[in-house]
């Protein structure tokens, strides 16, 4: 697992797990812009995508994926350096009222005739500062209920279990690891 800087000044970083050719943040984006990819993957999961947000179209699931993506992932990207990622990002439990150390939060697109599904999960290292460590459009109540939103969470557990593992338990820690190990 290594860790690729997303912008400049440090704010954003992501996952590049070893078994994988890019970063966390390419491959979501990679997928959630494939129509092949969506096509499939709303056909798989139909009857939750009729069940939650009540469309049967699966090619308007398909354009609002897309337009929600190209929203995100604008934003992330062309973040300016005065942006809060604060605002961007939120506790993954609805029901934390306090901060956490490497706390994991969830950044959601704001896709505009609907709730958007397109998630990014992410571990805070300090206010304004977050590693991705994934993705996932999300079609139920809960990340435990399909196996591909659980599989984000195992990630998410994952990276925060390792970062601690090596002692890292906030921004300055991070650093620190990062000039040692580039």
């Amino acid at each position: 697992m290594r860790f690729e800087r997303i912008l400049e000044d440090g704010r954003l970083w992501a996952v590049m797990y070893d078994e994988e050719g890019v970063n966390v943040l390419e491959k979501v984006f990679a997928q959630w812009n494939d129509y092949e990819w969506l096509r499939t993957f709303f056909t798989l999961h139909a009857e939750d995508l009729a069940s939650y947000f009540h469309i049967t179209d699966i090619d308007q699931a398909i354009f609002d994926t897309v337009d929600d993506a190209n929203d995100l992932e604008c934003l992330i990207l062309d973040i300016n350096p005065e942006a809060n990622l604060d605002e961007l990002f939120r506790p993954l439990e609805n029901t934390r009222l306090s901060e956490v150390i490497l706390g994991r939060e969830k950044g959601k697109g704001r896709y505009g005739s609907h709730a958007s599904w397109l998630r990014l999960y992410a571990i805070r290292l300090e206010s304004g500062r977050y590693i991705i460590t994934g993705g996932a459009i999300k079609l139920t109540a809960t990340m435990r209920e399909r196996e591909h939103t659980l599989a984000e969470l195992t990630r998410l557990n994952k990276v925060r279990d390792y970062l601690v593992s090596l002692g890292i338990y906030d921004y300055s820690g991070f650093e620190d690891y990062n000039e040692e190990n580039i």
